[in-house]
């Protein structure tokens, strides 16, 4: 085995460039924030007083009474608090509405975003048309709420036959619906492609194009 290189730098030099590159600001230890430091205050606060009550004596009563007052201080800030925060109505709920709507109808609106070039709706209303499709037919349960990996995982579940197809079908709705990455024609005909798949592997595609005439 061959003989490992002598350093040429000291043992003092690397501790003292290592003390440099430490006292760096991006290697300071972070400030606790305000609220830590009221915290921790408050927390030395009742750990004094508690200690006060196991002692015993006078300083007991003292600390007993200290430690009640803390507590219904605390409570009527929290009841004051709770009273004064409401709902926001300037702030809608978010309600999902759009389940049970048809396929037909997802169509008809992604065509009408076709039109104007507003290709990432395009998109997203046909990868919802797919669904309602799948949903009509009684192989997907549409569910409020329920997330585009969700779907695929019940796809890959109820239906393992178009898990693959709708796969696909679901990646190209995530890249251009959550996505940064521009939406352009060719993304809404490469997934209106992988969306007649997904059809044809339920064995849709008939029925789905009878009902859309």
């Amino acid at each position: 085995m061959a003989d490992l290189p002598v350093p040429q730098t000291s043992a003092e030099e690397v501790r003292r460039v290592t003390e440099e590159v430490l006292a760096r600001p991006e290697f300071a230890p972070a400030e606790p924030a305000w609220w830590e430091r009221i915290l921790d205050a408050v927390s030395d606060f009742v750990a004094e007083v508690l200690a006060a009550v196991a002692a015993g004596g006078r300083g007991s009563i003292i600390g007993t009474l200290v430690l009640v007052a803390v507590v219904v201080v605390l409570g009527l800030v929290v009841l004051r608090f709770a009273r004064t925060v409401r709902a926001d109505p300037a702030v809608p709920v978010a309600v999902d509405t759009q389940i049970g709507r048809n396929a037909r109808d997802w169509l008809d609106e992604a065509e009408q975003h076709e039109q104007s070039g507003r290709w990432r709706a395009a998109v997203r209303c046909r990868y919802r048309a797919v669904l309602a499709d799948l949903a009509s037919a009684g192989l997907v349960e549409e569910v409020a709420g329920r997330t585009s990996g969700e779907y695929r995982s019940a796809v890959a579940v109820e239906l393992p036959s178009a898990s693959a197809s709708f796969a696909t079908a679901t990646d190209i709705f995530d890249t251009a619906w959550y996505g940064h990455t521009p939406v352009t024609a060719d993304d809404v005909a490469a997934f209106s492609e992988v969306a007649r798949s997904t059809l044809d592997d339920a064995g849709l595609r008939r029925a789905v194009a009878a009902a859309h005439e």
